[in-house]
């Protein structure tokens, strides 16, 4: 255990740190605004990052590596796809969102944005899109909770339940505590870390074996072990395998808490800096996920006596390479990455499921006219509440926080993904299209999940859901004409902010 000090401390360090920065944004947040989109005050080095590492969970140092080292480069897809899809989110759809919500009544979460967006005098579109977030949010923190625990588990060496537990509570304290303001602020440190992590740890395990020439030599050692190709993009899968691993991407159009970045920014001139900074960010952060599984393959044949661990639990591999070959004190800075890239999804997370339900539950239907003090307080108590939720569903040791991220990443992005991109390009687009869209895409991906089809469920929901949308505005009568000249504002504003 002696080993194992100067990376406990290290921890400690870092978790006293943020949970400073959680009382700092604390007396900057002034009402319910502040504490969900603080203030619409972003500027574009935040906001990339935030956006960045609200996007980039646990699974992008555990679940990614893992896949990696499990299958090889025939995983990387995911990466792939993710690089096109988040391009082309910071493109299309982040200036465009940002100027509609805020002519749409200063919306402060997507399903207030598309109730004011549509003109609908029901308030159904409001309850489907705020019960579909609760749903697909809630596995997703679960996601965040078991990646966590691995850590504090493989750190501290306690059993799974007590890791649970550690793992989850930082991110609820600063969270609750400071809002928005304290997620963008943590997100930026948070995002460092994790470049710094994923660049160094791939040119250390290079250096521990060698140099590239015996790396390869070990993969090729280890593909003829196993059976497998692990150097190639296509061996050993299918088209429709591809197909389900690059559209991944898909999903970045529908994602609330990537989306809440864009609401957040200071203008749509901030925009253009901060796609530059978040997709180099990305790009390097992805490349280096890939290598650390590709050369994991490697180290972990050359070293057969330590690879336990990984061979139980594929997704522990950057976990393990990390205490193997850095000295204790950086190890320690090595792992503070993935509790970073934990706790700043999570955060987000609690925060837009918080916002779901203060916002569009509490105060739009049970206290219209209540305190911004209040509404505050109660965003706080249901960050509380789904963390608890959250934590049971996390229970189970046997969790792969991929495959978690994976069911609510299909689900965002099929159920919101269509409807956000036609809302801000399409003025013909009803509420009723983007209601029986939401819903038929919901839907198609819960049933999906359980056929046993080997397709990604993102992408029949996504489709269905596209195809609903516009059958159903064409066939179903013309939006108010209200609504046309506030997309047309909207519409307009943009183009000279542009």
């Amino acid at each position: 255990m002696g080993n194992l000090n100067p990376m406990i401390i290290t921890f400690a360090i870092y978790l006293v740190v943020v949970i400073a920065i959680g009382f700092i944004a604390y007396f900057s947040t002034r009402n319910f605004d502040d504490y969900i989109l603080g203030g619409r005050s972003l500027g574009s080095f935040v906001t990339a990052l935030s956006a960045g590492a609200s996007d980039m969970s646990g699974w992008l140092l555990m679940g990614l590596p893992g896949a990696i080292y499990l299958s090889g480069l025939t995983e990387a897809w995911i990466a792939i796809g993710l690089t096109v899809g988040a391009y082309l989110n910071w493109l299309l759809i982040a200036g465009r969102l940002r100027i509609h919500t805020e002519y749409n009544n200063n919306a402060l979460t997507l399903p207030d944005y598309f109730h004011n967006r549509f003109g609908s005098e029901s308030r159904l579109i409001k309850i489907v899109a705020a019960t579909i977030i609760l749903f697909f949010f809630t596995i997703y923190c679960a996601s965040g909770i078991v990646a966590g625990a691995r850590l504090f588990e493989s750190l501290f060496h306690v059993e799974y339940g007590t890791a649970l537990w550690l793992g989850a509570g930082a991110t609820i304290i600063y969270t609750f505590i400071g809002g928005f303001l304290a997620v963008s602020w943590t997100d930026t440190i948070q995002a460092s870390l994790m470049i710094f992590a994923l660049i160094l740890t791939p040119i250390m395990i290079l250096i521990g074996l060698g140099d590239w020439q015996q790396a390869m030599a070990s993969i090729q050692v280890a593909a003829t072990t196993a059976g497998k190709e692990y150097s190639s993009l296509f061996a050993g899968t299918t088209f429709l395998g591809i197909v389900s691993t690059a559209a991944w991407g898909l999903g970045y159009f529908g994602q609330p808490h990537i989306l809440a970045r864009f609401m957040a920014a200071e203008s749509v001139g901030a925009m253009k800096n901060a796609r530059r900074i978040g997709m180099t960010w990305m790009i390097l952060c992805l490349a280096g996920a890939v290598a650390v599984g590709y050369f994991g393959i490697a180290y972990f044949q050359e070293h057969p006596e330590l690879a336990g661990p990984v061979t139980q639990n594929h997704e522990r591999i950057f976990i393990e390479l990390a205490t193997i070959l850095f000295n204790p004190w950086i190890a320690g800075i090595i792992l503070s990455a993935i509790l970073a890239a934990v706790m700043s999804t999570l955060s987000c997370q609690l925060l837009v499921c918080s916002s779901a339900i203060t916002e569009d539950f509490y105060k739009g239907f049970l206290r219209p006219y209540a305190s911004q003090k209040e509404l505050v307080w109660i965003g706080r108590f249901m960050v509380l509440l789904i963390a608890l939720i959250a934590i049971w569903l996390a229970s189970n040791p046997n969790s792969l926080v991929l495959g978690l991220v994976a069911y609510a990443w299909a689900g965002f992005g099929a159920a919101f993904g269509p409807v956000i991109i036609l809302s801000v390009f399409w003025k013909r687009m009803t509420g009723k299209g983007a209601l029986a869209g939401m819903i038929v895409g919901a839907i198609v991906v819960v049933l999906w999940k359980n056929s046993g089809i080997n397709l990604y469920e993102i992408v029949p929901g996504f489709i269905a859901c596209f195809a609903t949308i516009i059958l159903v505005s064409l066939f179903g009568g013309e939006p108010p004409k209200a609504v046309v000249k506030k997309f047309e504002e909207a519409d307009k504003a943009y183009r000279a902010e542009v």
